[in-house]
């Protein structure tokens, strides 16, 4: 049955956040979108979204029923404070302090108080996100316990509540692979692997068997890896 409540999606365009809108759509009975412009290196995500959400409208009707309108908001301070190689031109390695170059202070807290915000505004309950601690990076506020607290703290701040979800907080690669064929069947899967975008350093050039990217990256090598272990895990499933 589908849930009466309404539901935001921090819709990237990459492969987890377009699986994220996928679990959405198939749950919610009213969901809208929110993408953020800061100044992220890899910013041709901003145009892939766009087509993956016309390719969903167009490929499943279902969903396109329940899709409602799309937000984008810039968030410039972000590649101002720099430092990262998201939003700069620095090495992809990991810092002294154990975390990847490719962390950007903040930047899951002020996408989701800002969604939360939108949520406020346009009536919302449910912000959904792609974050995960199984198959990640080692973000701290990819983390379920930061994001609880925050939960926490932006219902408190509205005085309403607001739930964070996070669908694929405890899957694997491969997991979220095979959750995106049980949502979508391999319409679903192609749609991802043709239209969507992870890659850190932007390279739309290069299609590779799970998608496109420069297959050296760790967001390319998390997706190349995953997808080859759920390849594998059909097999081993096919061949009992």
């Amino acid at each position: 049955m589908t849930d009466s409540r309404t539901a935001l999606v921090l819709f990237s365009g990459g492969q987890d956040s377009t699986v994220c809108l996928a679990h959405a759509l198939a749950t919610y009975s009213h969901v809208e979108t929110v993408g953020f412009d800061y100044g992220q290196t890899h910013r041709v995500e901003l145009d892939c979204r766009l087509d993956v959400l016309a390719q969903i409208r167009a490929a499943f009707p279902d969903w396109a029923e329940k899709l409602g309108d799309d937000h984008v908001l810039a968030l410039p301070a972000l590649a101002d404070i720099g430092g990262t190689a998201l939003t700069g031109d620095g090495e992809i390695r990991v810092l002294d302090n154990g975390l990847p170059s490719t962390f950007v202070p903040g930047r899951n807290l002020l996408f989701l108080t800002y969604a939360a915000a939108i949520a406020y505004r346009r009536g919302l309950s449910v912000l959904v996100g792609g974050m995960c601690e199984t198959d990640y990076s080692g973000y701290p506020d990819c983390r379920r316990d930061t994001l609880d607290h925050l939960a926490k703290a932006i219902s408190a701040g509205m005085d309403a509540p607001i739930e964070i979800e996070t669908p694929l907080m405890y899957l694997d690669k491969a997991a979220t692979w095979a959750m995106t064929e049980t949502l979508g069947g391999d319409m679903l899967i192609d749609l991802i692997r043709e239209a969507t975008h992870s890659c850190y350093r932007g390279d739309r050039t290069t299609r590779h068997e799970w998608g496109y990217g420069c297959n050296d990256c760790p967001a390319c090598e998390l997706r190349s890896k995953g997808y080859a272990q759920w390849v594998a895990q059909k097999k081993v499933s096919h061949d009992l």
